[in-house]
């Protein structure tokens, strides 16, 4: 049962779920509205600043994830166009749908919050509420079923391919993934639309997972190569100990911990986990974007990760990656032209690896029948994607994908909710004042 007034259990994960939360402290707002104040991302890692430059005008990014309220006072105008993968939501994927329907709205308004007010600034950001980093951003919702068996039957091996390939072709020059697996190896069925993502030259970001939930290893798709994978910080800038992962993907590190976010139905809540860091980091390359439209994906994803700040062992490391990201630099320091995204190819890995599959396609097949819901991974024989097991004690799995493949947002202990005096664009009932919230977290359910 949920108890909305208090606090809300939101235990997503099998693969990345669950950190640790607390509840939120009782403190006088330095303004009418307190949930800007606790977005401490906006000014410690550069994106004020980067702001100076861009704020992400006239970039798509694609949410693939549990569907979006685009109803959210936050979000008002910022969702474009919407897609439902799984069978089971609605045609525009704004119907928030899967084992935790709340997920997919709040990674959108970490990444294009607009907030909202009776008197916004000449952006259209409002004074009150989520601000997301690329806030003139827009939004397309991919929405998909996982963390419980789908009512419509289409498996998430088929979901996820779907879903990209959708993006691709509505134009996101961006794509966040803020899900994941506990097997680094990802299905053969994936290798043709993360291939037509990379010939069309779109970025995509994905969420590292959680060591709380059993993530000790990055799993796919944040294993993909080509893809911008995202690690947790705690709020000292440190690797968090529940909300990241470990892996050589890993390309930089966010902010994972005491995150702010919007619900479906106006409310807010804090949250942690590397679903969170993922958006912040899509945001970015949404800013980079929008002030660069002719340059590569490639150049962007380089853009980001050899501006971040150098943490842990010196170079490249299977816990920072190529650093603590820097949004300011990202956004305003000279950075050396290249051609090669510096995280690997998925068209070079399919050549080396697939032996004897041909070409993939790159574009969909609008005759075939559907694909059949999936069983397992590839076979064990299946070779080895960029995260090597020796460097973690948990082997590559081959299971059920339909059993692991799940949203990542890392928030197995509890989701505390809190509320504000807002009402909808769309004229929605107002909320109680804004009360943290008081009560113990309901019973988490691990392995949901």
């Amino acid at each position: 049962m949920i108890r909305r007034a208090t606090a809300l259990t939101l235990s997503i994960l099998t693969a990345l779920a669950a950190a640790l939360l607390g509840l939120l402290p009782s403190a006088p707002a330095a303004r009418a509205d307190s949930i800007r104040d606790r977005e401490y991302w906006l000014g410690e890692y550069g994106i004020e600043k980067a702001w100076e430059v861009s704020k992400g005008a006239g970039v798509k990014v694609a949410v693939i994830d549990s569907g979006i309220d685009g109803t959210h006072p936050d979000l008002h105008g910022a969702v474009v166009g919407g897609h439902d993968s799984s069978g089971a939501g609605s045609p525009d994927g704004q119907k928030p749908i899967g084992a935790k329907p709340e997920h997919g709205t709040l990674v959108a308004t970490m990444l294009a919050g607009r907030g909202h007010g009776q008197d916004p600034g000449k952006d259209g950001v409002g004074p009150d509420g989520i601000v997301g980093v690329a806030p003139e951003a827009q939004l397309l919702s991919a929405s998909t079923w996982l963390g419980s068996p789908n009512p419509a039957g289409i498996s998430d091996q088929a979901q996820i391919p779907d879903a990209v390939r959708w993006a691709v072709d509505q134009g996101a020059k961006v794509i966040n993934i803020s899900l994941g697996s506990s097997s680094p190896v990802w299905p053969e069925s994936w290798d043709s639309a993360f291939l037509y993502a990379e010939q069309h030259d779109v970025v995509i970001v994905a969420a590292a997972g959680n060591r709380v939930g059993g993530n000790v290893q990055v799993g796919a798709p944040a294993t993909i190569p080509g893809v911008l994978t995202v690690a947790g910080l705690d709020r000292q800038r440190k690797a968090s100990v529940d909300s990241s992962s470990q892996g050589i993907s890993i390309g930089v590190a966010a902010p994972a911990e005491e995150l702010a976010g919007g619900l479906p139905g106006g409310e807010y809540a804090e949250w942690a986990g590397t679903s969170g860091a993922a958006p912040i980091v899509s945001g970015v390359a949404a800013l980079i974007r929008s002030k660069w439209p002719d340059m590569s994906a490639a150049q962007v994803i380089n853009r980001i990760v050899s501006t971040a700040k150098d943490a842990g062992a010196p170079g490249p490391d299977p816990i920072y990656g190529r650093g603590i990201l820097d949004a300011e630099a990202a956004l305003k320091a000279d950075v050396p032209v290249t051609s090669v995204n510096p995280l690997g190819s998925i068209a070079d890995w399919i050549r080396v690896h697939r032996k004897g599959a041909g070409p993939a396609p790159t574009a969909p097949d609008e005759t075939a029948a559907p694909t059949a819901p999936a069983t397992a991974v590839p076979e064990p024989s299946a070779p080895t994607p960029r995260n090597d097991p020796a460097e973690s004690p948990w082997p590559a799995l081959t299971v059920v994908l339909s059993a692991v493949l799940v949203l990542g947002t890392a928030a197995g202990g509890g989701l505390h909710v809190w509320r504000r005096s807002v009402r909808s664009p769309a004229g929605g009932a107002a909320l109680p004042p804004d009360a943290a919230a008081s009560a113990e977290p309901e019973e988490s359910h691990p392995g949901s």
